[in-house]
């Protein structure tokens, strides 16, 4: 007991002290949305996803990020997630982004959804590129190979 009211001693005032990360614009990217090239390209989906979204990395291995933009079947979703990528083949970084995700009518009545997706990201000084192996899911969502063009801003 005497050691839980001691922790709990020299742990108070480490809580009570506020949270403080400087903000680092140079981990900063913006996108404006994905590509997607659908595996059943027959259905009349949408290619072109545009929209906003904003990706900062954490450090060399995770990102969080958020967005919004015109999804595959014509309306909005907004996203928001986190990019695990521990591995590296040459300059590209491999994992996953894990997630939730909404705006899909036939998927989950529109509302949110979790999602993990295997990925891929290159990137350069200013600019960078993440490849998205998004699997199908029955007939609420449909499988494709996105691609969101990124840039960062310093």
């Amino acid at each position: 007991m005497k050691r839980l009211a001691c922790l709990i001693c020299i742990g108070l005032p480490a809580l009570s002290q506020p949270a403080h990360a400087e903000f680092d614009a140079s981990r900063l990217w913006v996108n404006a949305g994905f590509y997607s090239a659908h595996f059943d390209s027959n259905k009349g989906l949408r290619n072109a996803n545009p929209g906003l979204g904003f990706e900062y990395a954490l450090d060399d291995t995770w990102s969080v990020t958020a967005g919004r933009f015109i999804n595959s079947d014509n309306a909005h979703s907004s996203y928001v997630g986190a990019y695990y990528q521990p591995w590296r083949v040459g300059d590209v970084k491999l994992g996953v982004v894990g997630g939730a995700f909404n705006g899909y009518p036939k998927a989950f009545n529109g509302g949110w959804f979790p999602a993990v997706i295997p990925t891929a990201s290159l990137e350069g000084q200013h600019w960078g590129l993440n490849v998205a192996l998004v699997p199908p899911l029955k007939d609420r969502l449909y499988g494709a190979v996105s691609f969101q063009l990124k840039y960062r801003l310093r």
